[in-house]
């Protein structure tokens, strides 16, 4: 029986820190979260054809946010695709993180070619105000992170380049539904539009993605990154796929750059992906000085399954190419509360989306216009980045000599909910204490009638 998935803790504790950020550009509707200080240079984080801007939210919590991260002694049965297992975390000492860097982790949009992409990118930056980027990308993203900085060599400082590759041709020959795309292309001499993709069930488009993924047995770690990854695939609408699959399955390949292959990282895993190793290969050569960080293992999604050594080589590749870190400018510091941060960053505050449209006239979110937007109360993305909730809090914030305490109200809230769970085991041992009397009670009954 398939399990449900509940959210770690560490992302539901950054889901409260970290607001979404989403604007339409155009015809465009542009899903991010953005942390870090404005005037650093951003580190824009591109998932594959399965990711979404959650995926990365380890990088962003890492590179971005001042934190200590306080593990309780427990032991935890999960459920995923390889089966039952648990994982025991053990009591640790506090342990604190870089930060300083701004991270911006992005979700592709509905475009339906590689040229309609590096437009529409580029839009986003504009909007945003960035024009100097550092990119990212695994998978898809790595492969459109490289056309980018082909088409718009003047805006991207360096690359990081994860499971990925130069050219689409041999996917476009593994698709078995491409064929149903081109046909649809060919009767119509105008640009593919919704109605075209309609004609692929979102279902079969999901399957298609997930079938992609390593199924099997795996450590814990990597069964972990798989079903989030996976919890993230089912919030993707049909669109939203057709869009990834068709970017995968329309033939291309990236021509020669203008970046310096010093300024190129490449961070694959040893063990197993999506990509097949020779186009792997084919990526090795094509950047022969880039700089090597091998995983020993990871799967599909080191950034979830290994994201220490993932954030490492990322802080790595930034000092090598010149990007050094600011954390004297990282919001939510206890000994500033605030104050003396970037003014810029005032228009991070954004809309919930988890709160119904707020009826302001059909005034639509922009970068400029969102810190005018009211708080709603009981949001998760919508508050305030320097007065976290403490009742929530797995994370403090570093800034002071002494540590914060795991908040009392957390401690009740645990004992309450194990009462409850002590009162439901009492109650069902009185449950099944009753059906068995009642059982033989009425087989004793039975044979004293055929006494008789």
């Amino acid at each position: 029986m398939k399990g449900v998935f509940s959210a770690p803790g560490d992302f539901v504790y950054f889901k409260s820190q970290v607001p979404l950020h989403k604007i339409p550009i155009g015809t465009k509707q542009w899903r991010y979260y953005d942390f870090g200080p404005k005037v650093v240079p951003p580190l824009i984080c591109l998932p594959g054809t399965a990711g979404t801007a959650e995926v990365y939210y380890k990088q962003i919590m890492s590179l971005s946010m001042k934190v200590v991260q306080i593990e309780l002694s427990k032991s935890i049965t999960h459920q995923c695709k390889s089966g039952f297992y648990t994982k025991k975390c053990a009591g640790s000492a506090p342990e604190s993180v870089c930060a300083g860097y701004r991270v911006i982790s992005v979700d592709i949009p509905r475009v339906w070619n590689h040229q309609e992409w590096i437009q529409a990118f580029e839009k986003f930056l504009d909007a945003i105000d960035v024009h100097h980027i550092h990119l990212y990308g695994t998978s898809l993203g790595g492969f459109l992170a490289q056309l980018f900085a082909q088409h718009r060599p003047r805006r991207v400082r360096s690359l990081v380049l994860s499971n990925t590759f130069l050219d689409t041709h041999s996917f476009a020959a593994a698709m078995p539904w491409a064929p149903m795309y081109v046909v649809v292309f060919l009767h119509n001499d105008r640009k593919p539009d919704i109605i075209n993709v309609s004609w692929t069930p979102s279902f079969l488009l999901k399957r298609y993605v997930l079938t992609g993924i390593h199924d099997g047995p795996h450590e814990p770690f990597i069964a972990d990154s798989v079903d989030f990854v996976v919890s993230q695939v089912e919030t993707l609408s049909r669109e939203d796929l057709a869009s990834r699959l068709t970017l995968t399955a329309d033939a291309a390949s990236v021509g020669s750059l203008l970046l310096s292959d010093s300024n190129i990282t490449i961070m694959d895993t040893n063990d197993y992906c999506a990509t097949p190793q020779q186009l792997k290969d084919q990526l090795n050569e094509r950047y022969p000085e880039a700089r090597r960080a091998s995983l020993k293992s990871g799967g599909d999604f080191p950034f979830l399954s290994r994201p220490d050594e993932v954030n490492l080589h990322l802080q790595l590749h930034l000092r090598r190419v010149g990007l050094e870190a600011r954390p004297d400018l990282v919001r939510g510091t206890p000994k500033d509360d605030g104050a003396g941060s970037n003014p810029s960053e005032k228009n991070d505050e954004k809309e919930d989306p988890d709160n119904p449209p707020k009826d302001d006239g059909g005034n639509t979110e922009s970068p400029s216009t969102e810190s005018q937007l009211p708080t709603a109360p009981e949001s998760s993305e919508s508050r305030s980045i320097d007065d976290p909730p403490l009742s929530n809090a797995k994370f403090c914030l570093i800034g002071q000599q002494n540590i914060m305490q795991q908040p009392f109200a957390l401690m009740r809230k645990r004992q309450t909910m194990a009462a409850d769970v002590h009162l439901q085991f009492a109650l069902e041992i009185l449950v099944l204490y009753l059906v068995g009397s009642l059982y033989i009670t009425s087989n004793y009954c039975g044979k004293f009638r055929q006494l008789v």
